[in-house]
């Protein structure tokens, strides 16, 4: 509605007459109205035309129905009035879609205008074509479109290259078939420097809609480009540029002169243009060898870069800290004398304070610590209380990066520290912490200040700071044990941070001082192991505890140890990350610090719809259907009990034997390679199951669902009477029973219980989940107990061993299943054989293959015994580490964990 006002108002070429025009949008709908628009549409004079037309279109940009009057406004076109006809075809674009029939009706006067002597008449003829969506207009489009192509007006000639992607975006096909890229290409070449940027900007469009290239610049058309940089708008420059940016010189020298011509665009008044320009350089000076031509480009890109910072707008601002930070991640000479630009102002907003302080550090050397540092001493006094802590933790980062200027680094925090203010203090200890890790054995002078301070530290990560301090130079501590004595009286109310750490230091103490802290050291390690129920905590305590008991000496060698340094942790971005962010400087990918394709998928809008109008050309590979090895069913499960009634249970078959047998299996020739193993997740924390901790994970193997299981036993006696069941549940599944006398204290347990499929435990009328509801029957110290908790079943454990389908019974599902979803999501294999072997591991076979514009499309089949032998059909987009995945079924409700399956198992290496 916005444009449709905008161009209503455009039409109006006499300024005098724009204050006059906001009448037709002040009245309200009267009764008749429409009748009366009516008669003025078919008025003889042609003003009253006009102003009807204008009254029509006012009501339609405030959301009034005039569709009903589509044929008598159409019956205006026949004008000779610009404005009229620019009023007449703004309203057939916006109503040609809901009345296409109609709109076939203004074919003619489109063709006519597309040769009229005008040529603002030709450009507007063919725009109105390119923007009515409605296939039967299209279909008229093709000549005129080719014959605007070469028209002698550069006009008329930029605006159909702009309408060639509008029509490659409704038909591909028929572009490409009619030759219209080609014309395009041609283009380039063009003498007007506006067409040459509209067609840049067109088979851009193209390029990235098609998912194939389309766009090919080379060293003949590249020429051209440049040449065109100097007189198109600055939008067109930015075209431009963006298209230069992904070219590859064929050579230095090539690189140079490309180089040597973008870089007076870096004095754009356009802030695009300039980190369009800077995009560019950045990519060619990779190419370059000259260190020298380097040298002088980065001292050209300073000012503008600059410049960008010292706008009004801070929005601008953020955008280019966010691009610097970049461009200083590669080459932080470009700034390396720029460092007071970035220096924090009190009106800045506080997300542009931020930015600037990330690339205060990156800049950081030992020729401008000192103006750094008091810079950062000024943030530390700032009101935002985040940004504090951000300003204090940057000096431990210089100190970390910069030897040299540790020593000064840490005199200013303790300057911070003298300041009393508490979260100031807190986070100075934290950063002193990483300094001492940095730097071991060199500032323990500073430790009785920082212990002067103790009673103050209320936040976990400061206290657990605090305690690594003393523990790590206890031994230069002379009232250490009172130090963490204080501590230890609050032991259970604390953090679990806390207590970590608390654990560790006092067993530190221990093997240093051990005469004087053994009360100390047993009273943390019984609360460690028998007052807590954190299985981390616990864990540790224990295994402290049986390395103190059984050898000392290899205590000291674990605990006391020497320990890695840390190191700089100012470059945030991997390499591959980095250079590709470089690459698509000015997006929003340089802003997000992310790839394009995590945010935004190419993929969404076009591959599906392009690849249903594809033939379905399927290659000849396929695979024979494999014996039936679906799961038996447990014998005693037939007689099982609801959840919610007792736990009388039969005898069922032996769990599996996790062992191997026979000389086939030492040497892996019994059975065909199987997935790795499933990782067990605790289910039921040991504080719910009355000391019980359980971890499962469904997994199937040679035909059979297992339910793999470990019991921990975290009480003080011994746990047996142990027997579990299923709710009724989605698919039918039923558990044997656990066959082991009972866990004692601290011991684990592992079992594999065989699961079987009951038809008469499907849950019946309830949408499906693929989640089992699981009892639990336990006896500790003579008493009968039940605990609960759920767990999902991965949907690629039920899927049977006879899933594959022949290719023309799948294709007919396929396209008989209109529903269908769509998910993106990283693989963690790059080739298609690699995803074909993981997946039929897991059961999902393969069906066929096909590739369509470089780009490979793999499907596969599974099916389900139960609910009543789904079909599950997928189709997986291969690009790389990106994967785009569309799954079909008859049973809607299995989509979203079918697609959680696949993208799990791809996930894995």
């Amino acid at each position: 509605l916005k444009r449709a006002s905008s161009r209503f108002e455009s039409s109006n070429k006499n300024p005098s007459t724009m204050s006059t025009d906001s009448k037709y949008f002040g009245s309200n709908t009267k009764r008749g109205e429409i009748h009366e628009l009516q008669e003025e549409l078919n008025h003889q004079r042609e003003d009253k035309r006009k102003e009807a037309v204008k009254k029509v279109i006012a009501a339609m940009t405030v959301g009034k129905d005039v569709s009903m009057l589509f044929t008598d406004v159409l019956n205006c076109i026949q004008t000779n009035n610009l404005e009229l006809k620019k009023l007449v075809y703004l309203y057939v674009i916006n109503h040609a879609k809901m009345q296409p029939e109609r709109a076939i009706l203004a074919v003619n006067t489109f063709q006519k205008d597309a040769v009229d002597p005008n040529p603002l008449i030709r450009a507007l003829a063919i725009r109105t074509m390119g923007c009515i969506r409605v296939d039967k207009v299209t279909e008229y489009l093709c000549e005129p479109l080719r014959t605007c192509l070469k028209d002698k007006d550069p006009y008329v000639r930029k605006t159909a290259a702009i309408c060639v992607a509008k029509l490659y975006d409704m038909s591909p096909e028929l572009v490409e078939s009619q030759g219209f890229l080609d014309n395009l290409t041609n283009l380039l070449s063009d003498s007007n420097p506006t067409v040459v940027a509209n067609a840049v900007a067109a088979l851009t469009e193209i390029d990235e809609i098609s998912g194939k290239p389309v766009f090919n610049i080379t060293s003949a058309n590249q020429s051209k480009l440049t040449a065109a940089l100097n007189e198109c708008t600055e939008w067109g420059q930015v075209f431009i540029l963006t298209a230069l940016s992904r070219y590859t010189p064929e050579d230095s020298k090539e690189a140079e002169m490309i180089a040597e011509r973008v870089t007076p665009r870096l004095n754009h008044a356009n802030s695009a243009v300039v980190l369009a320009a800077v995009k560019v350089l950045m990519m060619y000076m990779e190419q370059i060898k000259s260190q020298e031509t380097v040298k002088n480009l980065c001292k050209k890109m300073a000012p503008p870069l600059v410049t960008l910072l010292t706008t009004k707008e801070p929005e601008i601002q953020y955008v280019a800290l966010r691009n610097i930070n970049l461009i200083v991640q590669r080459r932080p000479s470009i700034l390396a004398h720029e460092m007071r630009v970035f220096f924090i102002k009190y009106n800045d907003p506080i997300y542009v304070k931020m930015e600037k302080l990330e690339i205060m550090i990156m800049l950081s050397s030992e020729k401008n610590i000192v103006q750094v540092l008091t810079e950062f001493k000024e943030a530390a006094s700032e009101v935002d209380v985040e940004f504090i802590r951000r300003a204090v933790r940057a000096i431990g980062r210089c100190a970390i990066k910069i030897e040299s200027a540790a020593e000064r680094c840490i005199q200013v925090l303790l300057e911070l520290i003298q300041t009393g203010v508490n979260y100031v203090v807190q986070e100075a200890i934290v950063v002193i912490k990483d300094i001492f890790r940095k730097y071991p054995n060199k500032y323990e002078s500073i430790i009785a200040t920082l212990c002067a301070n103790l009673n103050t530290l209320d936040e976990p990560e400061a206290k657990a700071s605090m305690i690594w301090i003393v523990g790590e130079y206890a031994e230069r501590i002379e009232n250490a044990d009172e130090l963490l004595a204080s501590f230890l009286e609050g032991f259970s109310d604390e953090n679990t941070q806390v207590q970590l750490q608390l654990l560790t230091a006092i067993v530190k103490l221990f093997l240093k001082r051990p005469k004087d802290t053994q009360d100390m050291v047993q009273q943390v390690l019984n609360l460690a192991t028998q007052e807590t129920d954190n299985p981390d905590l616990r864990d540790r305590g224990y295994v402290y505890w049986r390395l103190l008991s059984t050898d000392p000496e290899a205590a000291k060698a674990v605990v006391l140890g020497e320990k890695p340094l840390i190191s700089d942790t100012t470059t945030r971005l991997e390499e591959n990350l980095l250079e590709e962010l470089i690459g698509n400087i000015s997006t929003l990918a340089s802003v997000f610090h992310k790839p394009p394709q995590s945010f935004i998928s190419k993929l969404k809008d076009s591959a599906p719809k392009k690849q249903k109008k594809k033939k379905e050309t399927i290659d000849n590979e396929s695979l024979l259907p494999q014996e039936d090895l679906s799961p038996s069913v447990p014998r005693g499960a037939q007689g099982v009990d609801d959840l919610l009634g007792g736990l009388n249970l039969g005898e069922t078959p032996q769990p599996r034997s996790t062992g191997g047998s026979g000389i086939d299996d030492l040497f892996g020739l019994g059975t065909p390679s199987t997935p790795a193993p499933e990782q067990k997740q605790i289910v039921l924390q040991a504080q719910q199951g009355h000391g019980l901790q359980v971890a499962a994970v469904f997994s199937r193997n040679n035909g059979q669902i297992f339910l793999d299981l470990n019991f921990a036993n975290h009480s003080q006696a011994p746990i047996g009477g142990l027997a579990i069941q299923f709710n009724l549940n989605s698919f039918g599944l039923v558990p044997s029973q656990p066959q082991i006398q009972g866990v004692m204290p601290g011991q684990n347990v592992d079992v594999s219980l065989v699961c079987g499929i009951l038809p008469d435990r499907v849950k019946p009328g309830l949408p499906i989940r693929n989640v089992a509801e699981v009892a639990i029957k336990l006896n500790i110290m003579g008493a009968d107990q039940v605990v609960y908790f759920a767990m999902p079943i991965p949907l690629h454990v039920l899927f049977i061993e006879n899933g594959q389908m022949a290719r023309d019974e799948y294709l007919g599902m396929w396209k008989g299943i209109q529903q269908e979803k769509f998910i993106d999501f990283n693989s963690a294999l790059r080739t298609s054989d690699e995803i074909q072997r993981k997946l039929e591991q897991n059961r999902i076979y393969y069906v066929a293959k096909r590739t369509v514009q470089n780009q490979e499309f793999l499907y596969f089949s599974a099916r389900l015994a139960k609910p009543d032998n789904t079909i599950m059909l997928m189709e997986l987009a291969v690009g790389g580490q990106a994967c785009r995945l569309c799954t079909k079924s008859q049973v809607t409700d299995l989509l979203v964990p079918f697609e959680q399956s696949i993208a799990y198992l791809l996930s894995r290496p």
